[in-house]
C-alpha cells in the first residue's frame, strides 16, 4: 500500500509543481528562478506543518509516506535548485548566490515554522 500511496503521491506533486513552474514563467521574467524558489519554500513548509501535526497520531503509513515522500519529495527538487545555480553563476554570480542563501535560510525558517504550526494544532486536535 506504501508504494502505490508514493506513486500517488509523487504524481501529484511533480504535476504541481510543473505547473507552478509554467505559471511562474509566464508572470516572471528575468534571471531569478522563481518556480523552483516557490515550490521549495512552500514544500518545506507543508513538510514541516505534516511532521508537526503527526506527532502523537497514530497515522497509518501509507498516508505518512505518500503524503511526505510522494507528495513533498517529488513537489520539491534540489536537484534543479542545484543546476540553475549552476547556470546563474554564468550569468550572475551575484543572482545566484541570493538564490541559494534566500531557498537556504527560507526554506529552514518554512520548516521550522510548519513544524511550531503542526505541534500547535496537533496539540489542538487532541484537547
Amino acid at each position: 500500500m506504501n508504494y502505490i500511496a508514493v506513486g500517488i503521491g509523487g504524481m501529484a506533486g511533480s504535476v504541481l509543481r510543473y505547473l507552478i513552474g509554467l505559471y511562474t514563467i509566464e508572470l516572471w521574467h528575468g534571471g531569478f528562478p522563481y518556480g523552483t524558489f516557490i515550490v521549495n519554500v512552500t514544500g518545506a513548509l507543508i513538510l514541516g506543518f505534516l511532521t508537526g501535526w503527526q506527532y502523537g497520531k497514530k497515522l497509518p503509513s501509507y498516508i505518512v509516506s505518500g503524503l511526505g515522500t510522494g507528495f513533498i519529495g517529488s513537489f520539491t527538487t534540489f536537484s534543479a535548485l542545484s543546476l540553475e545555480t549552476v547556470q546563474l553563476i554564468d550569468t550572475s554570480p551575484l543572482t545566484a548566490l541570493l538564490y541559494v542563501v534566500l531557498s537556504s535560510v527560507i526554506g529552514l525558517f518554512m520548516a521550522f515554522f510548519g513544524l511550531l504550526l503542526g505541534k500547535n494544532s496537533s496539540r489542538k486536535d487532541t484537547v
